[in-house]
């Protein structure tokens, strides 16, 4: 048996979906509403104090100058929250300007832009070309497929466990191999598409550990048409 109520927050909906990534949050309203769990949405911006009664919180990408106003209003209003949601178990997702905001911080030229120090990484701007393409990454047994656009580099610290490692793609930063960081429940990433559409059995992992149940005990679903999409996102790397 799983719950049968899955408390999603987005954070910054309206700033940070500059990729279509608002599509994440329809993939798990979809997927819940296919099991009869209800999905109770719910959404918190600039100037909304954060409270720690949700299973998933979410946080997607934006333009610079819209990361660097969430950023602010992210370590005063939400941090403590999201801290305290992180220890009790509760999944947080970070997408791109998200993923960034989750680590410690992200320099640009001579500014710093703090984060909220989930994840132990650090992002810097770097004056070499942007990190863009279809990539694919290997997480566990599965792939993950998608789309990266980025300019920061980002570097993982000496105990940090990334999200998976890079078979097509840049990643963090194009060197190491990595792509993304996770800790317990806290997941970043640069994978956009957006990411669940094209991932459906991620999808299901983040839904199962929000729950807090085992994957296999979430009913099954016919996924024909979301097992073509992710062949389709890996042909379009190369695989």
């Amino acid at each position: 048996m799983t719950a049968d109520v899955l408390r999603v927050c987005a954070l910054y909906p309206e700033l940070m979906n500059i990729y279509a990534d608002r599509g994440n949050l329809l993939m798990l309203e979809r997927r819940c509403e296919w099991r009869g769990i209800e999905m109770r949405l719910h959404t918190s911006t600039l100037g909304d104090v954060l409270r720690d009664e949700h299973d998933l919180y979410y946080i997607g990408g934006g333009q610079d100058s819209d990361q660097r106003r969430c950023a602010h209003d992210l370590a005063t209003l939400k941090a403590d929250a999201l801290r305290s949601a992180g220890e009790r178990g509760a999944c947080v997702l970070g997408v791109c300007g998200g993923y960034q905001l989750l680590g410690h911080f992200y320099e640009i030229g001579d500014e710093r832009v703090e984060g909220i120090g989930l994840l132990d990484v650090v992002t810097v701007r770097s004056s070499g070309p942007r990190l863009i393409g279809n990539i694919a990454v290997r997480v566990g047994d599965e792939i993950v497929v998608g789309f990266e656009n980025h300019a920061g580099r980002t570097r993982l610290g000496a105990a940090q466990e990334p999200f998976g490692r890079v078979i097509r793609g840049h990643g963090n930063d194009g060197r190491s191999g990595h792509e993304g960081a996770r800790r317990d429940g806290v997941l970043g990433t640069y994978v956009h598409g957006p990411l669940l559409p094209k991932n459906s059995r991620l999808c299901d992992t983040l839904i199962a550990s929000a729950l807090a149940v085992e994957p296999a005990n979430l009913t099954q679903l016919d996924d024909a048409l979301e097992d073509a999409a992710h062949a389709s996102a890996l042909r379009a790397t190369g695989l």
